[in-house]
């Protein structure tokens, strides 16, 4: 069996260059492609956080609004979170709105 040996060439410095710009590109288009779509999934997850939130709001308010049925202290202490949950809600929609 014979062994072939791979070919040699010679590469100068602007070759190499090349190659390391080529090379830099590519990493920056992938670069960039990922911080797109970690601000996409970054979307998604506010939007989770401010949908919980929302629902927070509309569970407290039930609660608060049940009557004797719920201990006068758990109504208050659900009337101030359906307050701050739906205050939070706006001050996220708020901020992304500026985005």
């Amino acid at each position: 069996m014979i062994a072939m040996s791979a070919s040699l060439r010679v590469v100068t410095a602007g070759q190499r260059a090349k190659v390391a710009v080529e090379a830099t590109a590519g990493l920056s288009e992938r670069v960039q492609h990922l911080q797109a779509e970690a601000k996409r999934l970054a979307g998604d997850h506010i939007d989770a956080l401010q949908a919980s939130l929302l629902q927070t709001q509309r569970v407290a308010e039930e609660i608060a609004n049940g009557g004797e049925a719920y201990p006068a202290g758990v109504r208050d202490l659900a009337r101030r979170l359906a307050e701050d949950s739906a205050a939070r809600a706006m001050t996220i929609e708020s901020i992304v709105s500026r985005l």
